[in-house]
């Protein structure tokens, strides 16, 4: 990571207002940080966490010989090494140097039931005992795709097993339905490791054309096909693409909430506008909801925020941390999985392991229990920008369901190139100093939390008291 001063903002406009399903704080007014200031404090906060994590360093040693990276996937990794855990338990981590974490990442949303829920231990415990694998049809698989189907409104779905799996079949489908090849995605926006998905995900701004019109970005060789690539929140941009090339797209794939860049809402009428776009131009609009599904709200972001796709994806929020995904939507767009147009497989697909595990999460996520949450994820955020205010802090908070945010920026962010103005000298300062304080967002620059089912108004409290202390030592 490295630390450098924002670029230069545009010329400001006016923000329209948003839904009030989502939640943005901008200050009323604010003042620049020292960037010696910030240097310096990186300079102690990276000397504290090597003297404070040795046995991880230890650890991340002898990962290296066998693992890329010395971590299972490259999502986990940090110079000089990232934090090894070894036990975990409602929302506390425990790591190898014997260290109390409260955990703030939880799994990028897959550990929204909270680390070992005894409920969903429970169920798993219990399939343990009849069988973890069939490979034939199975009545757990059936009950859990017809509370999928209720909750998330679905004519059909299929289950799979990572997010990855889920849209790279969901984008299958599509094009199978269509007849189209073509897709158009979010810059900036990540959908896993499909190929076709791979292309404009957080690309370098030099390489990726004007601001208006982005010019798609592959960042290594993929098969991809023709993709185009619109910013978020730009209709204009979008309905000349369709209106250029709308015969050939099968697709609008996109997160309804950008979660890969903070969390980015979208501008009132903007996703109602993307379906509309769609419709008129035989596309079909596909949702990717792996990071935001119940952490959005019992039914998803799609039906909080009142635009309906025709085919979504979902992940990590719906397994209790076991290892599912699914994709669904309309029914005649499911019937190419029917008629074997677009045909989806997988050996572990709808084991029964994980199928208790949904079936459980299924039951505790109820509205009462993640308005809870969200209540105190929304407390957390109130507190945090009253905190921004007072020291007059170019930031501003971001929530969506149980997810907030603090992106170091002024003034709101709606697009990529947006998220690439903002501070990530800042941002990196502000989860380095988390981190040493016992606190563990995700890594990266683009600081995210999630508030389980497990967390409580003390531990978000810890949160809050960090940032308050990060926000003194910044003035000071």
């Amino acid at each position: 990571m490295t630390d450098h001063a924002p670029a230069a903002a545009p010329t400001p406009v006016t923000w329209p207002a948003h839904d009030p399903a989502t939640y943005r704080v901008v200050p009323a007014s604010s003042a620049p940080l020292d960037r010696d200031r910030i240097a310096t404090l990186l300079d102690a906060e990276w000397a504290r966490f090597e003297k404070t994590t040795p046995a991880s360093g230890t650890h991340h040693e002898r990962a290296t010989h066998v693992l890329p990276l010395g971590v299972p996937s490259s999502f986990q990794h940090w110079d000089p090494y990232p934090v090894a855990i070894v036990s975990a338990k409602g929302a506390w981590l425990t790591d190898v140097d014997g260290r109390q974490v409260l955990d703030l990442s939880m799994g990028f949303g897959a550990m929204l039931a909270g680390h070992l829920n005894p409920t969903v231990v429970a169920a798993v415990g219990k399939a343990l005992e009849t069988g973890t694998l069939f490979v034939t049809p199975s009545p757990s698989a059936t009950e859990a795709a017809e509370r999928f189907q209720r909750r998330f409104n679905l004519d059909k779905l299929r289950f799979a097993n990572s997010g990855t799996e889920a849209t790279m079949y969901a984008l299958r489908t599509a094009r199978a339905f269509t007849g189209r090849k073509a897709i158009v995605k979010i810059e900036g926006g990540y959908h896993g490791g499909y190929d076709a998905l791979q292309v404009s995900v957080k690309p370098a701004v030099e390489e990726a054309g004007p601001e208006e019109a982005p010019t798609p970005v592959t960042p290594f060789e993929v098969e991809a096909g023709v993709v185009h690539v619109v910013p978020y929140n730009d209709l204009a941009r979008l309905e000349q693409v369709l209106d250029a090339h709308g015969r050939d797209i099968a697709c609008v794939f996109m997160e309804p909430v950008l979660e890969n860049i903070g969390i980015v809402v979208p501008d009132a009428g903007y996703l109602a506008g993307v379906r509309a776009l769609c419709d008129q131009h035989g596309a079909l609009l596909v949702f990717d909801e792996v990071k935001t599904g119940l952490t959005a709200g019992h039914q998803g972001a799609g039906q909080r925020l009142g635009v309906t796709p025709d085919l979504v994806a979902l992940a990590k929020s719906i397994g209790g941390g076991l290892p599912l995904a699914a994709f669904g939507g309309r029914g005649d767009v499911m019937e190419c999985v029917t008629d074997h147009r677009s045909p989806h497989f997988g050996t572990y697909n709808g084991n029964p392991l994980v199928m208790a595990a949904a079936v459980a999460v299924d039951e505790i996520a109820t509205p009462e229990a993640l308005a809870t949450a969200e209540a105190l994820n929304v407390g957390a955020l109130e507190q945090m920008n009253a905190i921004i205010t007072e020291n007059e802090l170019p930031a501003h908070t971001v929530g969506f369901g149980v997810k907030g945010a603090v992106t170091w920026s002024a003034t709101p962010v709606r697009t990529y190139r947006d998220y690439k103005r903002t501070d990530f000298g800042a941002a990196e300062l502000s989860w380095l100093w988390g981190v040493n304080r016992g606190v563990l967002t995700p890594p990266g620059l683009d600081e995210q939390w999630l508030v389980s089912l497990a967390h409580t108004g003390a531990d978000m409290g810890i949160l809050v008291e960090e940032f308050r202390e990060l926000a003194a030592a910044l003035r000071s």
